[in-house]
């Protein structure tokens, strides 16, 4: 490995490098990103310069982290495969919709020929604007103002990166996209979105689906017309039986599970009647071999503490196999973390880890919901533990 020619202001001594090295390899390389420049930027953009002091310990995990302002900076995952999907060329002029801390507009950086991005948030705006200087990202432009208007006076641009979801695209930015232009952008329901790579041809766009995921919402304009409301005391796992996708069975992709997003190294199975299903039909299969490497699936859930005092969870899991990882949660296991209206975690709690007794294991639980509680992510898999485990009939439910 190289630690002489770094871009975005990495130096041989950044303590950090190596973990960025790490989770290139492991979390984004491994996951499917292939695009060698893009690799390039994200292992060399200083991701903990664009994170608050206190969360720079979880900088090069791939996960999204609170940055303020009920504002997240998204996976690196996330990122880079956003960034490959648009396919990005030193010539492209590129809009961005959503600055936030500023992290895939330095990505984007090395890989094009002009970046503007907007934030809705001053605080943000102003934040992510000074960190681009200093790090020297001279070809990125930034404003404060409602994404949803796009940035009109720089148009036309060759890409378009959407990194906060509406529940429509906003026409400004297909007005502002060039005839052949791409688009990217996760479009759906607060807690149900899919994320779309779009053309522009003959004026229109033309759709491709690429998966489900999960952003923060766009706000300004496009949260004022927002007409489906999460309901927060409807405690629903969409999908948790794993029977919306039935009638493709024995997918090895992730990307295909409806209601759940995020996957990694699992894949839908037809029960059979050596490995019959838990309920229905269809379970989902998490398999692993490299201790510690990312096995799972999430969903988000409106939890409103307020509304909702007491929470039930409950789950089915049968394992193969299964090696516990060194750390303590490194085991299958069925989980769910709260947070409050700035996205801060507040409490997780679990049901494992699931042990080696054969067959399908049930666990259920109860747990008191904190009064600041907004929101939840649900996170089913292995968790770093090496093995096979299956999961069915996920739920989450008030008690009776």
């Amino acid at each position: 490995m190289s630690w002489l020619i770094l871009a975005n202001g990495a130096e041989p001594t950044d303590p950090y490098w190596e973990c960025r090295h790490q989770m290139v390899e492991k979390c984004i390389a491994a996951a499917g990103v292939t695009d060698t420049r893009v690799l390039h930027s994200i292992r060399n953009t200083l991701r903990h310069e664009f994170m608050p002091e206190a969360m720079r310990k979880y900088a090069y995990l791939d996960m999204a982290v609170p940055i303020g302002d009920s504002q997240t900076i998204s996976s690196p995952f996330t990122v880079a495969l956003m960034t490959e999907t648009i396919e990005p060329s030193e010539t492209d002029r590129v809009l961005e919709i959503g600055t936030g801390s500023g992290y895939q507009a330095a990505v984007l950086s090395p890989l094009v020929k002009h970046v503007y991005s907007v934030e809705i948030m001053p605080c943000l705006g102003r934040q992510a604007s000074a960190t681009l200087r200093r790090l020297k990202c001279d070809n990125v432009s930034t404003r404060v103002a409602d994404g949803f208007e796009g940035w009109p006076d720089a148009a036309p641009f060759d890409k378009i990166i959407v990194t906060c979801s509406p529940e429509s695209v906003p026409e400004p930015l297909v007005e502002q996209l060039r005839e052949g232009g791409t688009l990217i952008i996760p479009v759906g329901e607060r807690y149900q979105q899919t994320l779309f790579r779009m053309t522009k041809l003959n004026g229109k766009l033309v759709r491709e689906e690429l998966r489900p995921t999960l952003f923060v919402p766009m706000t300004g304009e496009a949260e004022d017309g927002r007409r489906v409301l999460p309901d927060a005391t409807n405690l629903v796992v969409v999908n948790g039986d794993f029977e919306a996708n039935a009638t493709r069975p024995g997918t090895t992709s992730a990307d295909h599970v409806p209601g759940w997003y995020y996957g990694r190294q699992v894949s839908l199975v037809d029960g059979s009647q050596r490995e019959p299903a838990a309920v229905g039909k269809t379970f989902v299969r998490f398999t692993n071999q490299t201790p510690g490497l990312s096995s799972h699936l999430l969903q988000g859930v409106p939890v409103d503490g307020r509304l909702v005092r007491r929470v039930v969870l409950s789950g089915l899991c049968r394992t193969f196999e299964v090696i516990h990882g060194p750390d303590s949660d490194a085991a299958p296991m069925i989980s769910i973390s709260l947070y409050d209206d700035s996205r801060s975690e507040l409490a997780v709690f679990w049901l494992g880890p699931f042990g080696a007794a054969p067959g399908w294991q049930a666990q259920e639980a109860a747990f008191d919901v904190p009064d600041s509680s907004r929101e939840a992510i649900l996170r089913i898999g292995l968790f770093g533990a090496t093995g096979t485990a299956d999961f069915d009939g996920i739920r989450l439910s008030k008690p009776a």
